[in-house]
């Protein structure tokens, strides 16, 4: 008996059902290479240190810059987690750290421990709301304090479109994009 020859669809569809089944089998694998976990031995310690969630500060590093230990921005923010200078000063006079050198923003362990402690003391003052936080460590607290006393802004999850500042509205709602995926990817 003579197999007859697939067609050109015939062969697209198998491939396509083939491809799909890989993704469904190996899900989340493929997924973490959109959500990877880098330094993760120093987020998960610097993050029980200061209780803040690690996939937090995993977001924070994705939104912020995309894992790039060298980054920094126009405005001179440094590092992973992308603190400016000034934050970076005041943090570590908050820890007792003499003869602070900015440079070692670019450090990875130095860049997330003061990330975390930041994310940590946001959270204190703005009560774990996580909007507010994510928002301060964007716009400085100063910025998201005159919010709420002026009433521009609530902390509302679902008054996003309040805050005042389009890229800060913007980064509020990419950061808790990726916070969720990370949890939904990692937890268990």
């Amino acid at each position: 008996m003579r197999r007859k020859k697939s067609s050109p669809l015939e062969v697209i569809i198998w491939i396509s059902i083939l491809v799909f089944l890989a993704l469904v089998l190996t899900f989340p694998k493929w997924i973490t290479f959109f959500y990877p976990k880098p330094h993760s031995e120093i987020v998960f310690a610097e993050a029980g240190k200061n209780n803040i969630d690690p996939y937090l500060v995993f977001a924070i590093m994705r939104t912020e810059s995309k894992y790039q230990t060298a980054a920094e921005s126009s405005a001179g923010a440094r590092g992973l987690m992308q603190i400016m200078p000034d934050t970076a000063f005041w943090i570590a006079k908050q820890k007792g750290i003499n003869n602070f050198d900015i440079t070692s923003l670019y450090d990875p362990e130095v860049n997330i421990a003061f990330g975390c402690w930041y994310l940590a003391d946001l959270s204190r003052e703005y009560k774990g709301n996580l909007p507010l936080v994510i928002a301060a460590y964007n716009a400085g607290r100063g910025n998201v304090r005159e919010w709420l006393n002026e009433g521009r802004w609530n902390g509302n999850l679902k008054e996003l479109d309040k805050i005042p500042f389009p890229e800060t509205r913007t980064y509020v709602r990419n950061v808790l994009k990726a916070y969720e995926a990370y949890k939904a990817i990692y937890e268990e």
